[in-house]
């Protein structure tokens, strides 16, 4: 289990399959923005409220020149239902040996009812065009986190 990353850190990079069968690589993204959030499961009730929020804020996002991946250890066909059923307008990263999510901290032991087991620990991370992070959000509530990814990508883009 490996300890969030710095804010202000270089993001670890990745290279993980999407909903669509191409492999996203955050070498390839530099020059703009990144919201990498990582969730538990599709089709599940936060992650699907989290999914949509981000999804019914995406003209904002994108007009900040954002990119959003939400990353989970579901596969690719799972990811393929859970975007089609919502409509979701933005990639979903297959991470089904969690590697990416252990290298930006998001393996955490969980503790549900006493039964402890390692799983994703809602989170998310704002990546500058750089590379570096921006922002670390960890244990994410869904209400209202659209807003503060927006407010702190404002922020970042000098549009505040």
């Amino acid at each position: 289990m490996s300890d969030w990353p710095l804010e202000g850190s270089k993001a670890p990079a990745f290279n993980l399959s999407a909903d669509d069968g191409s492999q996203v690589k955050l070498g390839d993204l530099k020059g703009s923005p990144v919201v990498l959030y990582f969730y538990p499961a599709d089709d599940t009730p936060g992650c699907t409220r989290e999914a949509c929020a981000f999804r019914d804020r995406a003209a904002e996002l994108k007009k900040l020149g954002a990119k959003v991946f939400g990353v989970s250890p579901d596969d690719v066909a799972s990811h393929q239902k859970f975007k089609n059923k919502f409509s979701l307008n933005f990639p979903l990263l297959a991470d089904e040996d969690h590697a990416v999510a252990e290298k930006y901290g998001a393996w955490r032991e969980k503790n549900m009812y006493g039964n402890k087991k390692m799983g994703i620990a809602r989170s998310t991370f704002l990546i500058d065009a750089d590379g570096k992070i921006a922002k670390v959000w960890k244990a994410v509530k869904v209400d209202g986190h659209d807003e503060q990814v927006l407010a702190a990508l404002k922020e970042l883009v000098g549009k505040a």
